[in-house]
């Protein structure tokens, strides 16, 4: 159904100053204590194959809260995508959408997720009439969490981008399995096919 899911890292950072400050000598008396808990950080959670979901909050369109314990009881299909109103990403949509009742006939919920604002995902839901919601991750916690924020060469500059992927949750909010970095076409069948196994295995 998938591969397994590497650990994230968390990178710590070194502040800056500016101004005054910038000039000013280190105190690294008072510094040292939080450089030691910066080190001391617990590890950024990430989800794992066939672990529980680490707790989350969200927003998705229709006012939907969504955490680990918002669908418990059903399976879910979380997939990531770049940009709404796009080709690619409106193809997806589109396919999601059309089988959308297939996925609810084999016990699963679906929830697409991207960095677009609230806004934007209103629009592009009512525009292609999609039946499920759209979560709004403009802070990028989910991408993040789940590790699809990938670095990107455009026109010779560096730039994040979303790397398309879907994971698939079952009904007691442990992660089954997981696409990365997948092509549309022929992905939405295979997502379905991975859901009814899970169902029948249930």
């Amino acid at each position: 159904l998938g591969r397994p899911f590497g650990g994230g890292r968390l990178a710590a950072g070194r502040p800056g100053l500016s101004g005054r400050a910038a000039r000013a000598p280190y105190n690294w008396r008072l510094l040292a204590p939080a450089q030691a808990a910066i080190e001391n950080a617990p590890p950024l959670m990430t989800p794992a194959i066939n672990k529980p979901l680490p707790e989350f909050e969200a927003l998705a369109t229709g006012g939907v809260k969504i955490t680990p314990q918002t669908f418990q009881g059903q399976a879910v299909v979380l997939y990531f995508y770049p940009k709404d109103h796009t080709p690619g990403c409106t193809t997806e949509a589109m396919q999601f959408r059309d089988r959308y009742k297939d996925f609810v006939k084999a016990g699963a919920l679906v929830f697409g997720v991207s960095r677009d604002n609230m806004a934007s995902h209103e629009k592009f839901k009512a525009n292609l009439e999609l039946p499920f919601e759209l979560i709004a991750d403009t802070e990028e916690k989910l991408c993040h969490m789940f590790g699809v924020v990938k670095n990107k060469i455009m026109y010779g500059k560096k730039v994040k981008g979303i790397e398309r992927s879907t994971f698939l949750i079952d009904a007691t909010g442990v992660l089954r399995a997981e696409w990365r970095g997948i092509k549309v076409a022929g992905h939405v069948d295979e997502v379905l096919k991975a859901v009814k196994v899970l169902k029948k295995a249930a």
